[in-house]
């Protein structure tokens, strides 16, 4: 499959700093938005942390994220979108909350990828003092009308804040960066002593990847860089100076009813493609979507993971 010109592939290494050969995981493309392009999955054969391999450069991935990007709808703040406030209220009702934060007194909170800040509104509404890095200025200029400071850029470039955080969150963002481990230890740098971390990423021990592979929806390619395991993950936060206090699994069966869907189009199955959507989308069977989800969270199961780390 033939890239865009304005895709420019780079080779990343393993970023734990292994030395040992990369086995092949898998081949796929871009599921979510069908743009161009093949992308192979590796497995690096010392530490176990997958990646993908050859991957857009930082210049070139912005063209695997449209203004569409999926993930990004339903981010704003109830405050400026009314069709938000009613997704919101419809995912209280009827899923668990998947972004907690370990029990500390509101302090100084900063927010990786905040969007359109609607998790720093509801912080701010318990007594955090907020503030957030998006990539993309659209996004941010949403967060920032709402009063709140927002850094925009990629994390690796921007400067050490004038003070220190009590508490850093990132909710499906580590696995978007080209480099992880230095990520997490430039937060580490702008975190207080005391001060803790909250990551939300894609399991892929999961089930659902065995099954589906490159069908499965968790692995979202090629925006996804990197693929954890709880092992991983709990490697890459020890090597950059975080202790792994708590990993717990989300309550959500998207993963599994959206790889579901991707198998129903491959087959021409239109009207099950839809059917899933629906039940996605909470506009069908929300009652069961909410007790497979509680299943696949309790079973550890669901492909959907957060940590929880303090400052080491």
């Amino acid at each position: 499959m033939r890239f865009p010109d304005e895709v420019e592939l780079e080779d990343g290494p393993c970023p734990m700093g292994c030395v040992a050969e990369d086995t092949r995981a898998l081949v796929g493309g871009d599921r979510l938005h069908r743009l161009p392009g093949e992308f192979t999955v590796v497995q690096c054969q010392a530490c176990g942390l997958m990646r993908t391999n050859p991957r857009p450069s930082p210049r070139a991935i912005s063209f695997y994220y449209p203004e569409d990007y999926g993930p990004h709808q339903g981010t704003h703040s109830p405050n400026n979108r009314t069709n938000g406030f009613w997704k919101l209220a419809a995912k209280k009702i009827f899923d668990s909350d998947s972004r907690k934060v370990p029990p500390v007194a509101p302090g100084r909170m900063l927010e990786i990828g905040c969007a359109s800040g609607a998790f720093l509104a509801r912080m701010a509404a318990q007594g955090w003092r907020v503030e957030g890095v998006e990539h993309s200025s659209r996004f941010a200029e949403d967060a920032r009308a709402q009063g709140y400071i927002v850094r925009i850029g990629p994390l690796e470039q921007l400067p050490t804040p004038t003070e220190l955080f009590d508490l850093v969150v990132g909710w499906q963002v580590l696995e978007h960066l080209h480099d992880p481990v230095s990520a997490l230890e430039k937060l580490r740098d702008w975190t207080k002593p005391a001060g803790w971390l909250a990551l939300s990423v894609p399991d892929v021990s999961a089930w659902e990847f065995g099954v589906f592979g490159a069908n499965w929806y968790g692995l979202d390619l090629p925006r996804h860089l990197f693929h954890f395991t709880p092992r991983t993950l709990r490697a890459v936060l020890a090597k950059t100076g975080w202790k792994t206090e708590r990993i717990f699994w989300h309550p959500n069966p998207n993963n599994l009813l959206q790889s579901l869907r991707y198998c129903c189009l491959d087959r021409g199955w239109v009207s099950a493609a839809h059917y899933l959507l629906d039940v996605v989308e909470g506009r069908r069977q929300r009652v069961l979507r909410s007790l497979l989800g509680f299943l696949v969270g309790a079973l550890h199961a669901s492909g959907r993971m957060t940590a929880w780390a303090s400052r080491n």
